[in-house]
């Protein structure tokens, strides 16, 4: 490779420039990155979640606080189906089509999936047991909720292919002040209900991205989308579904199983902390999926090296652990109340957890970048069926630790795939190479 070649291979594979014009034009550099403003928005939202942690702990009770959680868990993986894996692969296809084109071709590719949803949706409103059944408006709650998160997280994939991070920074902030406002609506009425809570999310999320959406279609576009590539992206999407999938439960069945296993007070107590420890991945993930494009570009051209970033995903965890799990143990009491003490005995597990799993998604995107969306679809897979069985074993002995303990080791499952995977694969190329 020549040296032209391989200055312009470093920062595709995630490597830092030179620092030409010293530490500060390094800077403004790097803050002009896509995965700058993806990080920006993350920690916003995850300063609202924060908020609205607190705000929902101190309105609603522990069940009432479990009964959202267990909303939102249930929308979350309804929004990976509707999304059948497509996020992904879609920004590492589209990378060089106008705003307009980019819209069009997901849209595209949701609405079958939507339709399937929707026709799901009222057939079980209408056909499910009266103990199962929440009712039609509830359900019709949870279908919008999901069909409003699967658009925002596509806006997120588009924004990233054609480079208007920018608008979706400015598009969450949007949805931030809003639910913001909303919640403390809510908090200072009284109201305890919490499907009138899930609304305020729905209702938050719906206008900006609408916004967004209605401004990027009449930005000018070349007559005909490029929608050919679209059998790629959901051939690729479906191998990484599974991966989403997985994902998704992994991070979300403990939610789920503790109504089952223990109680939705128990679950309220839970999710209290588990909403925050969960934001210390955030930073990593959103790094991870605005460098898919640059990192495939790099192993093309035989330049992606792994183990310099995967290192430095390593440190960040090491740092930031020890002082968010110091802090939200002393913070708990104060913050929620007394009547959640006991959520500070999951801290430190949870907190473990979610350096393990930040650090397995900047190596699961790594093997998406070289092309194995099979090995990354099995180490989710493998992370969800270690979780799972976890705590089913652990949740009925121990409670809310056993949840914290179960995803501890199911996240450390899937990270020990993903390294050995990489180890195993690092001279080979897969069969569908990109």
């Amino acid at each position: 490779m020549s040296e032209l070649q391989a200055e312009r291979a470093a920062p595709r594979a995630g490597l830092a420039p030179a620092r030409r014009g010293g530490p500060a034009a390094w800077l403004v550099a790097q803050l002009r990155e896509p995965y700058a403003g993806l990080v920006a928005s993350q920690l916003l939202t995850g300063g609202v979640a924060l908020a609205a942690n607190v705000l929902m702990v101190r309105a609603l009770s522990p069940s009432g606080r479990g009964e959202v959680a267990l909303i939102l868990q249930v929308v979350y993986l309804a929004t990976q189906v509707l999304l059948l894996g497509t996020e992904r692969s879609f920004v590492a296809s589209y990378h060089d089509v106008t705003p307009a084109a980019a819209v069009r071709a997901y849209a595209r590719l949701l609405v079958v999936p939507a339709g399937l949803a929707l026709s799901a949706a009222a057939a079980f409103a209408a056909l499910a047991p009266q103990r199962w059944n929440p009712g039609p408006a509830v359900i019709a709650l949870i279908a919008a909720f999901a069909l409003a998160e699967a658009t925002s997280l596509a806006t997120r994939a588009v924004a990233i292919c054609v480079g208007r991070v920018r608008d979706f920074l400015y598009a969450r902030v949007i949805e931030s002040l809003l639910l913001l406002a909303l919640l403390v609506t809510l908090f200072v009425a009284g109201d305890a209900r919490p499907e009138v809570w899930i609304l305020a999310y729905l209702l938050a999320g719906v206008a900006p991205t609408l916004a967004y959406l209605v401004r990027w279609l009449r930005l000018p576009a070349p007559p005909a989308a490029p929608l050919a590539r679209n059998g790629t992206v959901r051939r690729e999407g479906l191998a990484l579904f599974p991966a989403a999938l997985s994902n998704m439960a992994m991070l979300r069945a403990d939610r789920l199983a503790l109504p089952v296993l223990a109680s939705t007070s128990a679950l309220g107590l839970y999710a209290s902390v588990a909403t925050m420890t969960e934001l210390l991945a955030w930073p990593l993930r959103a790094y991870a999926d605005s460098r898919l494009g640059r990192w495939r570009a790099a192993d093309r051209e035989g330049a992606l090296r792994t183990r310099p970033i995967v290192a430095a995903a390593a440190g960040y965890c090491l740092v930031v652990g020890p002082l968010a799990a110091g802090a939200l143990y002393l913070l708990i009491v104060p913050v929620f109340g007394a009547q959640y003490a006991p959520a500070r005995a999951v801290v430190l597990p949870l907190v473990a957890a979610a350096g393990l799993y930040a650090v397995s998604r900047i190596s699961l995107g790594l093997l998406i970048a070289r092309g194995y969306s099979a090995l990354v679809s099995a180490a989710e897979i493998t992370g969800f069926a270690v979780s799972f069985a976890a705590y089913l074993l652990l949740i009925p002995p121990l409670g809310i630790r056993g949840a914290a303990y179960g995803s501890l080791i199911g996240y450390g499952a899937c990270l020990l795939f993903a390294v050995v995977t990489s180890r195993v694969t690092r001279d080979r190329r897969p069969r569908e190479a990109p």
